[in-house]
C-alpha cells in the first residue's frame, strides 16, 4: 500500500536528466577551484601568461629563437603552452574527480561516470575560455596574427584533451588501490611532459635518435601537429594525428574497464586506515 514504485523514464528523458546532472557537476567542478568562477578563470589565464612570459625570457636569454618555427614566435611558444596545460589540467581535474566511495555517490543519480565527465568538462571549459581570451587580448594589443587552419589547429588542441583525460581515466581507476603511487606518478608525469610534450621545440630538427625519446607521446604528436596547422610554411613530417587519438581510445578503454571493476569492490573502509 505505501510502497513507492519508481515512475518508469523514456530513453530521451532520461537522456535530459543525466544531461543536466553532467552540467551542474561541469558548474561545481569549476567552482571548486574558486568560489568565484570569473575569478577561477583568472588565475587559470594568469598561470598560462606566467608560463608564456618565462619562455620567452628562456629562448631569448638562450638565443634558442632561431630553432623555433618561421613565423609569430610568441603564437609558436602559446601553441605548446596552451597544449600543454590543457593535457595536465585535465588530467589532474580527472584524477582529484570524486571516486565511488565518495559521499556524492549516496545521492542517486550520480554515479562515478558523471563526477569523471564533468572534472573532464569543467577542465575543458576553462581551458577554452582562457585560449580565446588570452588570444584575442593578443590579437588586439600586441600583433594581428594568422592562424592558417583554425579549425584544424582547435581538433589537435581537442585531441590533447582527450589523450589527458584517457591518462586521467586510467590513474583514477588505479587510485583506490594505489593512492600513494597515483599521486607520486601524476606529479612526475606533469613534470616530466614539460620536456617530453616537445613544446619547446620543433620536431622536425630532431635527430632521429632523439626523436625516438619523445615519439611515444601522444601530446608530442599533438603539439607538433597543430603547430602545422596554425603556421604556414611548417609540414610536421615526425607526428601523425592517428596515433594520440588511437592511444587515447586504448587508455580510455582500460581506465574505463578498471573503473567499471574498481567501482564493484569499492568500500568506504579503504581510506578509514590512510
Amino acid at each position: 500500500m505505501f510502497e513507492q514504485r519508481p515512475r518508469k523514464r523514456s530513453g530521451l528523458s532520461s537522456a535530459f536528466i543525466i544531461l543536466e546532472l553532467v552540467y551542474h557537476s561541469v558548474v561545481r567542478s569549476v567552482r571548486k577551484s574558486h568560489g568565484n568562477a570569473v575569478m577561477a578563470l583568472v588565475i587559470n589565464m594568469m598561470q598560462v601568461a606566467i608560463m608564456v612570459v618565462v619562455f620567452y625570457a628562456m629562448f631569448s636569454l638562450l638565443g634558442l629563437r632561431r630553432s623555433a618555427i618561421r613565423g609569430d614566435f610568441l603564437l609558436y611558444i602559446m601553441s605548446g603552452i596552451f597544449l600543454y596545460m590543457t593535457h595536465v589540467k585535465t588530467l589532474g581535474a580527472v584524477v582529484g574527480s570524486e571516486g565511488p566511495a565518495a559521499p556524492m555517490m549516496q545521492h542517486a543519480p550520480m554515479n562515478t561516470i558523471v563526477s569523471i565527465l564533468s572534472a573532464a568538462l569543467g577542465a575543458l571549459y576553462i581551458q577554452v575560455l582562457s585560449l580565446f581570451l588570452i588570444l584575442f587580448g593578443y590579437y588586439v594589443i600586441i600583433n594581428r596574427f594568422v592562424i592558417e587552419q583554425p579549425v584544424a589547429a582547435f581538433g589537435a588542441f581537442l585531441i590533447a584533451w582527450f589523450t589527458g583525460f584517457a591518462v586521467g581515466v586510467v590513474l583514477l581507476a588505479i587510485k583506490p588501490w594505489f593512492p600513494t603511487f597515483v599521486s607520486i606518478f601524476s606529479t612526475f608525469y606533469t613534470r616530466a611532459n614539460m620536456i617530453a610534450s616537445g613544446k619547446m621545440f620543433v620536431a622536425n630538427t630532431l635527430p632521429g635518435y632523439m626523436l625516438a625519446m619523445f615519439d611515444w607521446n601522444p601530446l608530442f604528436h599533438a603539439i607538433d601537429q597543430a603547430r602545422g596547422f596554425i603556421f604556414v610554411n611548417y609540414f610536421p613530417r615526425n607526428s601523425s594525428l592517428e596515433y594520440p587519438i588511437i592511444v587515447g581510445i586504448a587508455l580510455l578503454m582500460i581506465g574505463l574497464i578498471g573503473e567499471f571493476y574498481t567501482r564493484r569492490h569499492a568500500s568506504l573502509s579503504w581510506s578509514a586506515r590512510r
